[in-house]
């Protein structure tokens, strides 16, 4: 498939998969979206790392073009991961900002940030979905 043809489908699949995600955080419950977020994928694919790269970059593309906040940006890019068989975990941190706390969601695969990486870096983790079983 030729490269322009590539980055089409990916993006045309990340921003479905982003409306899904904000549809999800609006009427279903956070019990069960963690619950699915804490799943592994059906199968792993260990020669799928570019298709990693593609699924970040097109999720931060289309995120930073909609505005969508972290943690949709982190559940569809989990979602897209996870149906391609690479192995990601969603990983949920506060940090303190002044007398508030703030809140962040990212996209890990080993030990790489890479969905939400540019934020992460001054929050501790809470919580951590999917991964290997």
């Amino acid at each position: 498939m030729k490269a322009k043809t590539l980055r089409r489908v990916y993006l045309r699949e990340a921003t479905i998969m982003l409306v899904l995600a904000r549809l999800a955080l609006r009427f279903v419950s956070p019990a069960r979206i963690f619950a699915w977020a804490d799943r592994g994928p059906r199968r792993v694919d260990r020669f799928a790392a570019d298709e990693g790269q593609w699924v970040c970059w097109a999720i931060e593309h289309v995120g930073a073009r909609t505005h969508a906040l972290c943690l949709p940006r982190a559940l569809a890019a989990h979602a897209m991961l996870r149906r391609r068989g690479i192995v990601s975990q969603l990983c949920l941190g506060v940090a303190r900002e002044g007398t508030e706390l703030a809140a962040h969601a990212w996209i890990e695969i080993g030990q790489r940030k890479l969905v939400g990486a540019s934020g992460a870096d001054g929050f501790t983790r809470l919580a951590v979905y999917g991964g290997a079983r």
